[in-house]
């Protein structure tokens, strides 16, 4: 079956978009996931804290996240074909913060990590991950969607979720 929805033009003028900071309040009762995406680079590798990944699809296996035009990271996601998505766990929440903060590098020490043979960086001690082929960047505002399809999923045994609500992380009791 297949819907199809009419807007009536109307010479109106449009509503006032939202504020930033009344968009922000809305989402900060709405929990998130947190992931790390690291992605390869010619000198170092890049990433950030996202709290936007989500599965898209399963087959084929697919998952979306969104990044900043603005961000440190964003000419890696562009130009680049590859990425690892990292799910951070309770008590990652130091490395969490580490790559959501701006003007230091993420990669040096205390961060632990391994590249892959594409050159994709794996943090140390984070067992769920996903190694992320790029396939398109969806113009979204003043950011992108980048849609990717998994190629390889490591899976940890520690399930209880880092989440990202109300401006503060948090674990699952389990």
């Amino acid at each position: 079956m297949s819907v199809t929805r009419m807007f009536a033009v109307d010479s109106a003028p449009p509503e006032p978009a939202v504020a930033p900071e009344r968009f922000k309040a809305a989402f900060r009762g709405h929990p998130a996931g947190v992931a790390v995406i690291t992605l390869p680079g010619r000198k170092r590798p890049a990433g950030f804290t996202a709290t936007s990944l989500v599965s898209l699809s399963l087959s084929p296996p697919l998952v979306s996240f969104a990044i900043a035009t603005t961000a440190s990271s964003w000419p890696f996601v562009r130009d680049g074909g590859t990425a690892v998505a990292h799910l951070l766990t309770a008590g990652q929440e130091d490395l969490a913060r580490r790559f959501a903060t701006s003007g230091i590098d993420r990669f040096a020490a205390p961060t632990g990590y391994r590249l892959l043979p594409g050159g994709e960086p794996v943090l140390e001690g984070v067992d769920t991950w996903l190694l992320l082929s790029l396939e398109s960047l969806i113009p979204a505002g003043d950011h992108r969607l980048a849609i990717a399809r998994v190629r390889h999923a490591a899976i940890g045994a520690d399930h209880r979720p880092l989440l990202y609500h109300d401006g503060t992380y948090h674990t699952l009791r389990a």
